[in-house]
């Protein structure tokens, strides 16, 4: 379980507060307003952005001390994080290697990750001659590598078109039940969190809120969630 305590983030004069329990294997959609702290919330967990005060913890074990590196975490932001200059194998292979000196077993996995979200054959192939569909794949065939029981995603699949968004968020959902991973993923539409998560962490008004069942907080809605969707 992925604990979270009396969480205080500060930059600048925005702070957000968060108090909530993710049991092993749910999938959390983090929904809420533009600039309520979505992004900021992952990023805290993940170890990117330092806690002014709080408990963080994971399976009993704090994570406030442990670097990203360090932390059962693995996150993939909105732009996917690809380097340009490296292939797709390349890409993938930085999950398991940050200096990429892989041994062969090591070249295997990155091929067998790149099969499973459906780019056999693509690994010598550079970011800038594949799709968007394509590069969100590229991106958590990586994460997949690092096999992290914690997965962060925020909005990877956000400037990507309706029925593309669809294909992909049915692949996450696949691959993350198939390695039994628990998913955090921020998005700006309620209909994500319908097709993907169990729960919903409702951000707004400088608070995350505790998890709520998707298909309770949509029948009923808090006041900040009716603004929120209109």
């Amino acid at each position: 379980m992925l604990q979270v305590k009396g969480l205080k983030i500060q930059q600048g004069d925005f702070a957000l507060g968060a108090s909530f329990d993710v049991p092993l294997g749910a999938h959390v959609a983090v929904i809420g307003p533009s600039g309520g702290g979505k992004s900021t919330l992952l990023a805290a967990l993940a170890g990117f952005l330092p806690l002014k005060e709080g408990k963080l913890s994971f399976q009993s074990q704090s994570l406030v001390e442990k670097t990203p590196g360090e932390r059962p975490i693995s996150m993939v932001f909105q732009d996917n994080n690809l380097f340009p200059h490296l292939t797709v194998g390349q890409n993938v292979g930085l999950g398991l290697r940050p200096d990429l000196k892989l041994t062969e077993a090591q070249k295997t996995d990155v091929e067998g990750a790149l099969k499973r979200v459906g780019l056999s054959g693509y690994s010598a192939r550079k970011p800038s001659a594949l799709s968007g569909g394509q590069i969100a794949r590229v991106a958590l065939a990586r994460v997949l590598l690092q096999n992290k029981p914690l997965l962060l995603l925020d909005e990877p699949f956000a400037a990507l078109g309706p029925a593309l968004k669809v294909e992909m968020l049915e692949l996450l959902k696949e691959l993350i039940v198939d390695s039994d991973i628990t998913l955090l993923m921020v998005s700006h539409d309620p209909d994500d969190a319908k097709r993907i998560a169990s729960h919903v962490i409702l951000v707004a008004e400088g608070t995350a809120h505790p998890l709520a069942e998707v298909g309770k907080i949509f029948s009923n809605p808090p006041e900040a969630l009716k603004t929120y969707l209109g």
